[in-house]
């Protein structure tokens, strides 16, 4: 089966590319060794797994250049910013970053500053840096990070500031080189893209239509992953359930999965995040059905008042959603199930928000991401009315985390003395003498285990628990 053409890049353009890429390895090693100093870089990433999926791109480019990482923006010669424009805390944070670097630059004249991503599709973002950071050498956005290569190569050479935006949605871009942070899992974008237009959210304005890449390509990446020993996969896609729709010839997410689970070596797949009004009995039967297939289901369902879904543009009512929850529960009785909340939205009342408790009463979600609505610039939702206070919004807020924290240590106390199944992700952060992992339904887990290595598959039984963690001992 085949994708449009039309939607991938022509392999002549990667080509083009390609040779940049050693043109400015050449300069680096002649500048290493004339030094010896290794050329670095210092990535910084903000939002989404999806960015986090680009920055992965951008390090492997960076890498096939000669650079190397460091942690110390102070011994880099490049400095690049992956941004988000979900909300408006991400918008500050780079801005106090870039700016806090301007003494750095004019130190080091010869420092790159580079400012990509979400936030740069938008013009008055890419207009306040302009006005007021003009020591950001390059800025350029989602639909053309394999263009990098060629974007760096101009700014190494006529050292001024470069803006490449595009304005439509780019064409797929695979076989880029990537770096992984992790060596036994993998995250992998499935599509681009959204076509759901909820009120409150800009992401298909900065990241165009939904895209789906070709199952063969997925799969084969996949098997790759296999082969050098990975264990668990993660499709991402700003809605995963839409994959396929564009494509000529009938394809869609749960045959994706079924594909998937057939791949020797994987032990585990997952997938964020997916949106209720396109999760298909065909995609809950793959989940039942596919052993390889986590426990767990991220489903948002931001708000619980049709009045106010309908403002969101959700396109689902509440009855809607419960009943798709009951489907899930049905057949897959101990799923663990995570959510997304926005509380304040424009016009939100009390009446409302309680709406919003009935269903976090209900559905008894293991975990809720939740947020206060932030207005973001060039949707919808940013015109709309509000007559709900911020005084009002943080107190919904605030007994919105109550109630859920509840739930989410209740659901917890039910693992104690359990014996699961976790792939360990490595030493816990906050406590070096032990190691940490998940479990299939996404549990933290940190326990005692000398020899353990990052990817084994151990058996721990839970000796303690935590609201957002739990504690046990190898079996």
């Amino acid at each position: 089966m085949q994708n449009k053409d039309k939607r991938y890049i022509d392999e002549k353009e990667l080509e083009f590319q390609k040779r940049i890429v050693k043109r400015i390895k050449e300069i680096n090693d002649t500048e290493y060794n004339r030094t010896k100093k290794k050329r670095l870089c210092y990535i910084v990433t903000y939002g989404c797994q999806l960015n986090n999926a680009d920055s992965e791109v951008l390090n492997g480019i960076l890498e096939e250049m000669g650079y190397e990482n460091t942690e110390d923006k102070n011994e880099a010669v490049l400095i690049m910013f992956n941004t988000c424009c979900v909300r408006e805390n991400a918008e500050l944070k780079l801005y106090g970053n870039i700016g806090a670097l301007k003494a750095l630059k004019k130190k080091r004249p010869d420092l790159i500053i580079a400012v990509c991503g979400c936030m740069m599709q938008q013009k008055h973002a890419v207009e306040t840096i302009k006005q007021k950071y003009r020591h950001v050498d390059l800025i350029f956005g989602t639909h053309n990070i394999y263009m990098f290569p060629q974007l760096l190569e101009k700014v190494l050479n006529k050292r001024k500031t470069l803006i490449s935006i595009l304005d439509t949605e780019g064409t797929i871009a695979d076989n880029m080189p990537v770096v992984r942070k992790e060596k036994h899992k993998a995250w992998i974008t499935i599509m681009y893209g959204c076509n759901n237009f909820c009120s409150y959210c800009i992401v298909p304005y900065v990241r165009g239509r939904e895209r789906s890449r070709r199952p063969e390509d997925i799969i084969s990446e996949i098997k790759a992953f296999a082969v050098d020993s990975y264990k668990e996969v993660t499709l991402l896609g700003q809605n995963v359930n839409s994959y396929g729709k564009d494509f000529d010839v009938p394809y869609d997410f749960a045959d994706l999965l079924y594909e998937i689970n057939k791949i020797d070596g994987i032990e585990r797949i997952r997938f964020m995040t997916s949106h209720p009004k396109d999760i298909s009995d065909k995609l809950i039967y793959a989940m039942r059905d596919c052993e390889k297939i986590c426990e767990h289901l991220h489903l948002p369902f931001q708000a619980g008042s049709d009045r106010i879904l309908k403002a969101m543009n959700r396109k689902y009512t509440k009855e809607e959603y419960l009943k798709k929850i009951d489907k899930i529960r049905l057949e897959m009785p101990d799923i663990s199930l995570t959510t997304d909340i926005i509380v304040g939205f424009p016009g939100e009342t009390k009446e409302d928000f309680e709406e919003t408790l009935d269903i976090v009463r209900k559905v008894r979600f293991d975990q809720a991401y939740t947020f206060i609505f932030s207005k973001r610039k060039g949707t919808p939702a940013y015109k709309m009315e509000d007559d709900t206070t911020e005084k009002e919004k943080h107190e919904f807020f605030d007994e919105l985390i109550e109630v859920q924290n509840e739930i989410s240590k209740e659901i917890n106390d039910t693992y104690l003395g359990k014996t699961v199944e976790v792939l360990v992700d490595g030493v816990s952060k906050t406590n070096p003498d032990r190691m940490t992992g998940r479990t299939r339904t996404g549990k933290i887990v940190n326990f005692e285990g000398e020899g353990i290595q990052t990817g084994d598959l151990v058996n721990v039984k839970i000796t303690e628990i935590f609201s957002w963690s739990l504690n046990g001992e190898l079996v």
